[in-house]
């Protein structure tokens, strides 16, 4: 900017100096008043334009224009003027006055290093050619005078009243209508039956056959969740008992660099919006974790009562040819991995502009866990390296807890670049978990799975996660994605292991309709315990992302749920139906 206004201000200094040079050209006096004069023009960048060194490579200059001889002279004696990288003058666009003009001013500089030098290559000629183009361009320079002024006065106003020199604040604020249908409470009343293992008042354990009168005591929940390997089945009421909604979500992001090449990530985030689930409330202690929420957890899911938290602290610095992120809280494997192999158009990152629910956004590993720790990321020309330690419960002292004695999720992804259009990636995620969900971004709750495949989170469980993604774009326009995961967790202090699978294949139609509009289907199992004779859940969306402005985006969308329990629960299908309306500013 500074140096486009120093351009400007040289050309209206431009028609005094050559006016004066003119009159007295030809003797020592003239060479040192041009001197003076000519020492009045600022110099300017001339960026990536390309010099030219024939009139005739200007190829929209006509012969026939008055100016072509000019042109002529001045390019093939001085090698001054500048033109496009595409050999174009561009005389015919509207503003080609203008840019001759700084065109002219180029010539002024280069004579002025000539007469500096004591030349006398300069002619009173040529000063005269300069003379007639300048008063050609008086009126545009006038302009452009008035112009600089009127610039000059927003930028000094600007930089009085920035925000900071070194930070960036971004937002983002979505709100959302919703409201569920078909079963929409799966659990019923069914965690307060007899039927439920519970914990003995003298410590033991009873039998789901010998829970009489004992439904207000607390759950067992290992007792549980052997009693539904086992086959047991909780039947519920096939009921809908949930009511519109209007919830919000309110994201300010500060972004501050101290070094030009480094991020400083605060996000400041409060929202009021639960999740949907029609498991939503599997709970075994008061505040607990819930286990229930991951499905059709959506990506805009907050309930802070819409108190202000901070959600995220990081810093994003290189280290060589590595990029390092470093995340003192709300760390997730997505915020350093180079790719977490999305379709374009469900994919964003942000939860309010892609896919309404997070496990149509990317695979369920990168929600392994999360928390404070560091990343890696090493690009080796078409491989790409992530690295990743996070700890759920870094921050506190407590035994057990702690940045390396607690709940931890350590990631490694080696990324292949198969082409413009192809991405391919294998993942691994070493875990541990003994208080909440195992897919539950380090928060204890849910955001992804089945309550039983999460409900393994509590009994000081290893797992160890594989996952393979692949992302192919089939046009500028069509872009595709699929991913499978399997889960292996070992419960600590017994021989027990569980399989857990989730799979899914997303497709985005991007700019149907308008530029940033966007067709999103996915269809998918969520992360599910696969034992027994444990249905399969399904999860099935659509949405559809209208652009109303570069800053407002409207999506309705429909969340379809089959077998959310896994059968268990005798539930029926369950709908969700959002209406999203995303502000980013």
């Amino acid at each position: 900017m500074k140096t486009s206004l120093s351009l400007w201000k040289s050309l209206s200094i431009a028609s005094a100096a050559v006016g004066v040079s003119v009159a007295t050209a030809g003797t020592a006096q003239a060479q040192a008043n041009n001197s003076e004069l000519l020492n009045q023009i600022n110099t300017y960048s001339q960026g990536d334009i390309a010099q030219v060194n024939s009139v005739f490579q200007l190829s929209d200059v006509s012969p026939s224009d008055w100016a072509f001889d000019a042109l002529r002279n001045l390019v093939e004696n001085y090698n001054c003027i500048v033109g496009y990288p595409d050999g174009t003058f561009r005389g015919n666009r509207p503003l080609s006055r203008y840019e001759f003009a700084a065109g002219l001013n180029a010539c002024l500089q280069q004579i002025e290093r000539m007469i500096q030098s004591g030349g006398s290559e300069v002619t009173p000629e040529d000063l005269a050619a300069l003379r007639r183009l300048i008063n050609e361009f008086e009126a545009e320079l006038a302009t452009l005078g008035a112009r600089v002024d009127d610039l000059e006065g927003r930028v000094e106003f600007l930089e009085d009243n920035q925000f900071s020199t070194t930070t960036k604040l971004k937002g983002e604020v979505v709100f959302a209508i919703g409201d569920s249908f078909g079963d929409t409470n799966s659990l019923d009343n069914i965690l307060e039956s007899d039927d439920i293992p519970r914990i003995q008042p003298d410590g033991g354990l009873m039998s789901q056959s010998s829970t009489s009168g004992y439904g207000s005591a607390p759950i067992d929940p290992r007792g549980l969740l052997d009693a539904v390997v086992g086959g047991a089945k909780f039947t519920g009421i096939d009921d809908d008992d949930t009511q519109t909604t209007f919830t919000d979500r309110v994201r300010l992001t500060l972004e501050t660099s101290f070094t030009g090449k480094d991020t400083l990530i605060t996000r400041l985030t409060a929202g009021n919006s639960a999740s949907f689930s029609p498991t939503s409330g599997v709970a075994f202690e008061e505040d607990g974790p819930d286990l229930g929420s991951g499905m059709g957890f959506q990506t805009f899911n907050l309930d802070t009562g819409n108190d202000v938290v901070i959600d995220w602290l990081a810093y994003y610095f290189p280290l060589r040819r590595a990029n390092v992120y470093l995340a003192a809280f709300g760390g997730l494997h997505s915020d350093y991995t180079s790719t977490t192999f999305g379709a374009t158009g469900l994919e964003d990152f942000t939860g309010g502009s892609g896919s309404l629910t997070q496990l149509a956004a990317s695979s369920p590993i990168y929600t392994i866990g999360g928390g404070s720790g560091l990343g890696f990321n090493m690009p080796l020309g078409p491989v790409d390296i992530s690295l990743g330690y996070l700890a759920d419960e870094a921050s506190s002292s407590a035994e057990g807890d702690g940045l390396f004695n607690g709940e931890y999720g350590a990631l490694a992804q080696i990324a292949f670049n198969l082409g413009d259009r192809a991405e391919l990636g294998v993942t691994y995620v070493n875990s541990y978990h003994d208080s909440g969900a195992i897919y539950d971004f380090g928060g204890g709750s849910a955001v992804n799975g089945t309550a039983w495949a999460n409900a393994l989170g509590l009994f000081g469980t290893e797992a160890n996660s594989y996952g393979v993604q692949g992302k192919f774009d089939i046009t500028d326009r069509v872009s595709l994605a699929a991913y499978g995961m399997y889960t292996d967790a070992k419960v600590a202090g017994s021989s027990d292991e569980f399989d857990i699978w989730s799979y899914g294949l997303g497709v985005a139609f991007n700019d149907l309709g308008k530029e940033g509009n966007v067709l999103g289907l996915f269809a998918g199992a969520p992360p599910y315990l696969a034992e027994g004779d444990l249905k399969t859940p399904l999860q099935v969306e659509g949405f559809y992302k209208y652009q109303l402005t570069d800053g407002i985006s409207i999506t309705p969308g429909v969340i379809w749920l089959k077998d959310a329990a896994q059968g268990v629960l005798g539930e029926e299908d369950a709908i969700i139906g959002t209406l999203r309306t995303t502000f980013t500013f």
